[in-house]
């Protein structure tokens, strides 16, 4: 047998000028990081237009992210390239506008409710299996799992397949919103006057546009079931039936319009990345691709309960990893709300830090062997350790992504079930290059070559 190609790390120019990086951050952001980032504490960035830190140390990102959370707030610069689609959903806002967001969304993923959502993955994951069954032999993954996490979505929030019409008409719009807009835009960076028109193609507009109008569609005609009692006990109905325990107010309409575009967001998009990903490493490492179809022979047939999330623990292990290597958000940027000193350094008031998961998880003094695939390593002191000061593909402290533990059992679930019954392998020369749209994705695509078992 051949022996398997480790992932090719991303591309790190040695040196690069402002006027490169300018160039290459305007083609693809993750092409521009040079590669004594990956080996920096923190770096600056100073231009005539702003001010930038990247933090990599560890107790750095805990100040940020754990400790002192409301001391630096979100940019709401970064937030002007997701504001069309995203409005004011949890994920851009701040304060107690975030906070009162928060009180009421939290208590639809605490407790049991993975385990009453099982079902909805499960059939959503047996949906993509017979999808993939007749898609012929060369595939392109990306479309493939992106299907499977809006099916995932539709059927744990509104308890609807993506075959639905409407639900159809949201995958398909949002499937050319995501092509069409960088996970950051130029406003990230350049403080433009309030007036100014922001950069949105008129095509990210009408995407945007349509896609909440459809969701103002479904959570309309969810909020009618619910006055009629005859709502079913799903994720909306949960959100939409919880009052803020502090206020007693609940979302309106217009509320919930925002909240279900990140939901589908977050939990679509950045699972259907990291799937997507993990069957690539799957395609380019055909020993641990058999291992994990072993596993999956104990889902058995039928449909099992939770409790068999437990003995997938291969699965996950490969998830994680696939998770360190591509992590779907690859850069998040928060803003100093006051003065700031880091490494003996001034931080201004108004400076944005970027706290990156693509360069922390591969980060030279930190992780052993950090370009390599190696799923074994979390169970090494090295991946312990990791794990819990530089791996942060969901973020951390407060903000940490609220479906989280959601994805943990998504992505190992359809992982498995698609491992059970194909076996994916690399195509020579078609190798993808990771980019950032709304999250990482391949260049042209994750082209795999898909064969049926047995």
């Amino acid at each position: 047998m051949t022996a398997p190609l480790p992932p090719k790390p991303p591309a790190r120019p040695d040196k690069v000028s402002l006027l490169r990086y300018l160039r290459l951050f305007r083609d693809d952001i993750l092409s521009a990081q040079p590669a004594k980032l990956y080996r920096a504490w923190m770096a600056e960035f100073r231009t005539p237009f702003f001010r930038s830190f990247l933090l990599n140390q560890p107790d750095l990102i805990q100040t940020v992210l754990k400790e002192r959370p409301d001391d630096f707030p979100k940019s709401g610069r970064v937030s002007e390239g997701l504001r069309p689609l995203l409005g004011n959903s949890v994920f851009l806002t701040n304060g107690e506008t975030w906070k009162r967001q928060r009180r009421i969304i939290d208590p639809a993923f605490e407790g049991g409710r993975l385990k009453d959502t099982f079902p909805a993955m499960w059939a959503a994951s047996e949906a993509a299996v017979g999808r993939l069954a007749q898609a012929g032999e060369t595939v392109e993954i990306e479309e493939v799992t992106s299907h499977a996490a809006a099916d995932v979505i539709f059927r744990t929030l509104f308890s609807i397949p993506i075959e639905h019409e409407v639900a159809a008409q949201v995958f398909a719009r949002f499937r050319a919103y995501q092509r069409a807009q960088p996970i950051l835009n130029i406003a990230a960076f350049v403080p433009l006057p309030r007036w100014m028109p922001r950069f949105h193609s008129r095509e990210t507009r009408a995407n945007a546009a349509k896609i909440r109008g459809l969701i103002a569609h479904l959570t309309a005609e969810r909020m009618k079931a619910i006055t009629a009692g005859a709502a079913p006990d799903d994720l909306a109905t949960k959100i939409m039936t919880t009052a803020d325990p502090e206020t007693g107010e609940r979302f309106d309409t217009d509320e919930m319009v925002d909240q279900v575009a990140i939901f589908f967001l977050a939990g679509h998009e950045t699972s259907a990345s990291a799937l997507a990903w993990t069957l690539y490493l799957m395609a380019l490492y055909p020993e641990w691709q058999e291992r994990l179809a072993q596993e999956a022979e104990q889902l058995g047939a039928g449909e099992p309960g939770f409790a068999v999330m437990s003995k997938l623990r291969l699965s996950r292990d490969v998830f994680r990893e696939a998770l360190r290597l591509y992590p779907p958000v690859p850069m998040m940027v928060r803003q100093a709300s006051c003065p700031e000193r880091f490494r003996d350094r001034d931080i201004p008031n108004g400076a944005q830090l970027v706290l990156s998961p693509w360069h922390l998880h591969r980060h030279e003094r930190l992780w052993d062997n950090p370009d390599g695939f190696d799923p074994t390593r979390w169970q090494t002191e090295n991946g312990k350790t990791c794990q819990r000061t530089a791996y942060m593909p969901f973020s951390a402290g407060p903000r940490v992504c609220t479906g989280a533990g959601f994805a943990m059992v998504e992505g190992p679930l359809i992982l498995s079930m698609l491992l059970r019954r194909f076996r994916f392998e690399r195509i020579e020369g078609r190798d993808p290059v990771p980019v950032a749209h709304l999250t990482v994705r391949a260049k042209d695509g994750i082209w795999l070559r898909v064969m049926p078992r047995n």
